[in-house]
């Protein structure tokens, strides 16, 4: 692998996908903002997307992506040395979802951050995750990309609400000393496009504007200035994937799948061209779940898997781009076992199914101690005996556990 020398690479052993029940077609939409289905199909390509219930966050659908990615890898979540989500609709400011995520899988071991790199998200993320294998310090990371998007839109704004929807997908990275997996990446930033694309949220030089920022931008709600974003979209694809070739010593002629970010049609239809590709080397599931940002990617792959569009040995180039504004390229060598071949044993099953509901317990139990403990020092301020009962609290929990 270029630029490696270690010996070690990442293979993509395990991925999965959750998309909410929720449909809202392009019909839905024309009852909402001044718009209709066939002006948003001619310039977008989009004819639905999913949206959020209240029970559902960017969290739990991660969760759920994730657990899909555990199955299919058939490794416990104990054995998970890093996660990271890569979002821009996380569930607080902090802590991360990707910490909600790793304490409901139970994975103990596991670091766990949220990467902020809007679209382009998941391929900077899973790079990370490739880096740290490389250089040895993990064996095992999962990468999610998730979004709620529908919660950061103006339903005002056709420009906008008419593009985006909510999901994740997630991938499992395991190390190995079979050459393959991820063989190259490209992350680039062009941060004075800041005023393109982005969400004005807590700390932005707005903050204090009564909810309305200096050039007419909402608080918590997206702005994109669409011809200017197409533009750059169209630009950096071919010129990123190109590059991310080259790193991997190959050229177009060695590409079996481009998995795109999912932004708009158009955009992926530009992009082939300008590759000079057949459209139909890139995958495209745009129609039915609209831009779900750093969720998109993932999604796509996992769908592509499905479809058979991805065998072994195949050369993969994943490529997104976004606020920031960010895009990035990465190739793949396609290297794991079909997956119907890699199916989970009912034994493995199992234990992950304990490792989910011990989780649940243990996270009530330390709430509990640590309310417990709060109640205790205020009755009881004596500090000897504040410490006597917190060590029994302790105890029971270890026990108990």
């Amino acid at each position: 692998m270029p630029g490696s020398g270690t010996g070690i690479y990442a293979h993509i052993v395990g991925w999965g996908m959750a998309v909410p029940e929720g449909v809202l077609t392009n019909k839905d939409l024309e009852a909402i903002v001044d718009t209709n289905d066939e002006w948003i199909r001619a310039r977008t390509g989009i004819r639905e997307r999913r949206i959020a219930n209240e029970r559902e966050s960017t969290a739990t659908l991660g969760y759920k992506a994730a657990q899909q990615a555990l199955e299919v890898a058939d490794i416990l979540p104990a054995e998970l040395d890093l996660i990271i989500v890569a979002t821009s609709t996380p569930e607080n400011i902090f802590p991360s979802t990707a910490s909600l995520i790793q304490d409901w899988l139970g994975a103990g071991r596991a670091g766990a951050f949220d990467l902020s790199a809007a679209c382009s998200g998941f391929v900077y993320g899973v790079n990370m995750a490739t880096q740290a294998i490389r250089s040895g310090s993990i064996q095992k990371a999962l990468v999610i990309g998730a979004e709620t998007m529908s919660r950061v839109m103006d339903w005002q704004d056709r420009g906008t609400c008419i593009l985006f929807g909510d999901g994740a997908g997630a991938v499992v990275l395991q190390a190995s000393d079979v050459e393959g997996g991820v063989l190259s990446a490209v992350l680039r930033s062009d941060g004075s496009g800041y005023d393109l694309l982005g969400i004005p949220t807590v700390g932005s030089q707005d903050v204090d504007m009564d909810k309305v920022g200096a050039n007419g931008h909402k608080m918590y709600k997206m702005f994109m200035v669409g011809g200017e974003v197409f533009k750059f979209a169209t630009r950096v694809i071919g010129e990123s994937v190109k590059e991310a070739l080259e790193i991997a010593g190959l050229g177009l002629e060695d590409i079996d799948l481009i998995v795109p970010h999912q932004a708009n049609d158009r955009i992926i239809k530009s992009a082939a061209r300008s590759l000079g590709l057949d459209k139909n080397m890139f995958m495209s599931n745009v129609e039915r779940y609209g831009n779900t940002s750093a969720a998109s990617i993932p999604i796509a792959l996992c769908e592509a898997i499905e479809q058979g569009r991805v065998q072994n040995g195949d050369d993969l180039v994943l490529v997104g781009f976004g606020g920031g504004l960010t895009w990035a390229s990465m190739v793949v060598r396609w290297g794991v076992p079909e997956p119907d071949l890699r199916q989970a044993t009912r034994f493995s099953k199992q234990r992950r199914q304990i490792s989910y509901s011990v989780s649940r317990w243990r996270a009530r139990s330390r709430r509990w101690r640590r309310q417990f403990n709060l109640h205790v020092t205020r009755i009881h301020p004596e500090r000897g005996r504040v410490i006597r009962l917190r060590r029994k609290i302790d105890q029971y929990d270890s026990e108990d556990l």
